[in-house]
């Protein structure tokens, strides 16, 4: 029987173990890595980017919080690992970097799952960048990582199209449904 000191760090490895099959890996990790791999200095800087609260995002790294619960943030996160990507391969600089932050601060998200315009702040044509991402943070709201490739195993058979979809965009890396998305235009 775990005494009441040791339920806090039960529920949090748990919710890590949440984030690792939602988001690929524990969400400390991840927002650690963005902050080395993109020079933000802090956490406070991250929170920003995304839209979260400091406290927020403090909570998801340490797993007292599992999940991100505004798409728009995920969206946001997407965009940074991208970046971040990005930087690390040594085809963006800092201060493009720098600029892509200030875009994505100021992204107000897309949705995949209405064509009625919404009020966010967003140019009236939608990139092949911003479908995707609206996509990928549909599927990954809904499912696992785990889950998702199972759902295309199951699939292949009957369905392979449909199949390499989800594994596209659910378990895929953003340049790899991109390259999809825009081989299936027109």
């Amino acid at each position: 029987m775990e005494t009441p000191a040791q339920e806090p760090a039960t529920r949090a490895r748990e919710a890590m173990e949440l984030q690792r099959g939602w988001y690929g890996e524990p969400l400390g990790d991840l927002f650690r890595r963005l902050i080395a791999d993109l020079g933000l200095q802090n956490q406070v800087r991250l929170a920003g980017v995304l839209g979260l609260s400091a406290p927020m995002l403090s909570q998801l790294m340490s797993g007292q919080r599992a999940k991100i619960g505004n798409p728009v943030v995920v969206q946001r996160l997407q965009m940074l690992q991208e970046l971040a990507w990005q930087v690390t391969a040594g085809g963006t600089g800092a201060t493009e970097a720098g600029a892509r932050m200030d875009q994505i601060k100021k992204w107000g998200g897309t949705s995949v799952l209405s064509t009625t315009h919404s009020t966010s702040a967003r140019p009236a044509s939608t990139s092949a960048r911003e479908v995707v991402h609206g996509i990928q943070t549909v599927l990954r709201s809904v499912a696992s990582a785990d889950e998702i490739a199972d759902a295309a195993r199951t699939l292949a058979p009957s369905h392979p199209h449909l199949a390499e979809f989800l594994r596209v965009y659910g378990t895929g890396r953003t340049g790899d449904a991109l390259e999809h998305y825009r081989s299936h235009q027109d």
